[in-house]
């Protein structure tokens, strides 16, 4: 992996590229896809977001993590986390307090923010998250193009502020990832968000759904996934892998 970075870095478009360092197994990516999209997330807007060579024109301001928790030490109720991520990711992990939008999918978000239920934060002061930053390079733009007057975005997103704090400050729970670790943990033991979606015990264990034609997770605590007949989607809202 050093080497890939090492080289990587060598060509002139990639030499300030931000790499993400976690613990893994080894298997935790079994293929190697490569595709060629419009948008790198698929927001339904390519043509609304413009780039240069320094990135995304007009996205929210980077925050450090220092800078994320002055802000919300300096202004307090004025500071509104607002979650980048599909709505079942923040079900094990999210800041403290945070808006959590009812998407399922990232093209989601535009209606979302078009729908009016957010307008009382279109005045204060918005932190945009997601897992590594990216995503909120075009959120937070979008947001700003609807009427959001201060949107901010956490520089590295979620892994750079835990890699500063952990859990032992204003994120909560796991981080849900879209690999086969499925989520990463902070500390031995984690604030457990989650709620199995059998018997309601506390859990932050998603599991693949056993229909094989599905393509959704399912949280549920260990007693209920040792049901086969549990591990199954009961409803769409459980999210896509």
């Amino acid at each position: 992996m050093k080497a890939y970075r090492r080289r990587t870095r060598e060509f002139p478009a990639f030499k300030d590229i931000d790499f993400k360092w976690s613990e893994g197994t080894g298997d935790d990516f079994p293929r190697l896809r490569v595709r060629v999209r419009d948008e790198i997330v698929t927001f339904g807007t390519p043509g609304e977001v413009k780039v240069d060579v320094h990135g995304v024109i007009g996205g929210g301001r980077h925050l450090s993590p220092e800078e994320v928790n002055a802000l919300v030490e300096a202004r307090g109720d004025d500071v509104v986390f607002f979650d980048g991520r599909n709505a079942y990711e923040a079900n094990i992990g999210r800041f403290r307090g945070a808006v959590i939008p009812r998407t399922e999918t990232t093209p989601d978000f535009v209606s979302e923010i078009e729908s009016g239920r957010y307008d009382h934060l279109k005045d204060k002061a918005v932190i945009t998250y997601c897992t590594g930053g990216v995503r909120c390079e075009i959120l937070s733009t979008l947001m700003k193009n609807r009427g959001f007057t201060e949107v901010y975005q956490i520089d590295g997103g979620i892994v750079r502020y835990t890699d500063k704090y952990g859990d032992r400050s204003l994120w909560e729970g796991s981080l849900y990832v879209f690999d086969n670790r499925l989520r990463i943990d902070f500390s031995p033991e984690p604030d457990v968000l989650g709620q199995c979606e059998h018997c309601g015990d506390p859990t932050n264990e998603f599991h693949n759904c056993a229909d094989h034609a599905c393509r959704r997770r399912i949280l549920l605590c260990g007693r209920c996934s040792l049901d086969d007949a549990n591990v199954r989607c009961a409803s769409p809202a459980h999210g896509a892998v």
